[in-house]
């Protein structure tokens, strides 16, 4: 069900194309624009903002401020699009009035940036009567900086948990610091779907990369030979190499080893090739789905398709594949080549949101229901005000750091200096941000790894 019969305004801040993913397909499963079938997921993901959903998308200007292509990719259409400084959002969010104020907020960012934004935003809303609510959450696997990622995102009014193991980490954490979890609401990654799994022909392994994951050169470099040496000993099979992006973009985490560039001039058989595109439509021609610990795995679970986490490189913290201990999807790479297909635990399986009993058309109906329930207190002026865990009191020695990133001194309040809104920047401006970022990726895709390698020398 729709939040109201009225149109519903949400705003969709994301600092990356897998964030702008999460946060516009969350925003359409929250509003009832999506119910959550698979059907109806593919359909709005290539579609327009549904008749009683208007979606406006903020793009946060940063390194990972995702391109035409990436977001053409991602393939969900907003009824507007700009890119902004986190002053700009809360100029133009915090100060919405009567018709063009928002009904929802939903914040796709990294934690830090979720932080500034809402106490931004707590500033901006103080004393009004009636104000969006706010949701948060993330995009994927939580695997690391559990409790420093959650209190970052603490004071949104909806932080959305991925799965029944994530809502119950989640509610420990805030409870455990004396913080209120009633925010925490238990849902779904909200871009699952696609038809279950049939054997393909012929018979496709997808070994899905991940842009930070393994870090090292060596071991990105074994990798590669494993899967070129996969394709070599099973000619019969098609072996592709899924990348997140093309050279020169960022996604939510930086790349500075891509795979594109360690695979120049090695020796690829005829069955193997890159690719690109949608993951969903990668998955769509895929019987074996390798990975480290992406996000992919939980897609490629949800269509019941046989799912490799790799222990080659060992199961560890670092890497994220401790994620799926006890999943069934552990493998290493002399176990795939010797035919071998994992085969998942359901009861894993379930407690991951994963759904692929078919009860994710039900998986958004709690966290539907909390926002409608929400905004129907915001529209009677009875939504309490914003209120992080973290303030000049809790957090002295971290909270002005965190704010002063993004240009806010301590109370919220933009600095001196900070950027000025700029609706229509010029061409010589565009020009200059271009070649900003343009340098910043070469810094860290070429000149960064030199001066690492030279530091070990």
């Amino acid at each position: 069900m729709p939040v109201s019969n009225k149109t519903t305004r949400v705003a969709v801040l994301a600092d990356s194309d897998t964030r702008w993913k999460w946060g516009s397909l969350t925003a359409k499963r929250l509003t009832g624009a999506v119910e959550g079938g698979a059907a109806e997921a593919t359909e709005a993901a290539g579609g327009a903002a549904a008749p009683d959903l208007h979606l406006d998308g903020y793009l946060l200007r940063g390194r990972a401020t995702p391109t035409p292509r990436q977001l053409e990719e991602v393939g969900v259409r907003a009824d507007s699009m700009r890119e902004v400084t986190a002053i700009e959002f809360l100029n133009a969010v915090g100060s919405a009035r009567d018709e063009e104020a928002y009904d929802v907020v939903v914040l796709a960012l990294v934690g830090g940036a979720v932080q500034a934004v809402l106490h931004g935003l707590a500033r901006a809303w103080n004393g009004m009567a009636r104000r969006p609510v706010v949701v948060t959450g993330y995009v994927g696997v939580v695997y690391e900086k559990l409790a420093d990622g959650l209190l970052l995102r603490h004071g949104a009014d909806v932080v959305l948990a991925n799965s029944r193991q994530d809502a119950e980490r989640f509610r420990a954490v805030y409870e455990g610091v004396g913080a209120d979890a009633s925010g925490v609401v238990e849902a779904a990654l909200p871009f699952l779907g696609g038809e279950p799994y049939a054997p393909r022909d012929p018979y496709t392994v997808v070994f899905a990369a991940q842009p930070s994951v393994p870090e090292k050169r060596a071991d990105r470099a074994y990798l590669l030979s494993r899967l070129l040496q996969h394709a070599r000993r099973h000619p019969e099979r098609e072996v592709l190499l899924k990348l997140r992006s093309k050279p020169g973009e960022h996604t939510t985490h930086i790349e500075e080893l891509p795979y594109q560039k360690l695979v120049r001039g090695a020796e690829q058989p005829a069955n193997f090739r890159l690719v690109y595109g949608h993951m969903g439509e990668v998955l769509d021609r895929t019987d074996l789905l390798v990975t480290i610990s992406s996000t992919a795995a939980l897609e490629s679970l949800h269509r019941r398709i046989p799912t490799a986490v790799l222990t080659d490189l060992g199961v560890r913290e670092a890497l994220g594949n401790h994620a799926f201990i006890g999943s069934g999807c552990l493998a290493s790479w002399d176990q795939l080549d010797a035919g071998q297909s994992p085969e998942p635990d359901p009861d894993w399986v379930a407690r991951q949101g994963v759904a692929a009993d078919g009860a994710y058309e039900t998986a958004f109906d709690a966290a539907r229901a909390r926002v409608a329930e929400l905004t129907g207190l915001a529209r009677d002026g009875r939504l309490p005000p914003i209120q992080p865990y973290y303030t000049q009191v809790t957090a002295p020695g971290y909270l002005p750091g965190i704010l002063a990133r993004h240009h806010l001194g301590p109370d919220a309040a933009p600095l001196p200096g900070a950027p000025s809104a700029d609706r229509d920047p010029g061409p010589v401006r565009q020009a200059v941000r271009s070649a900003a970022r343009g340098a910043y990726r070469h810094g860290v895709q070429r000149v960064a790894p030199v001066i690492r390698r030279m530091g070990e020398l």
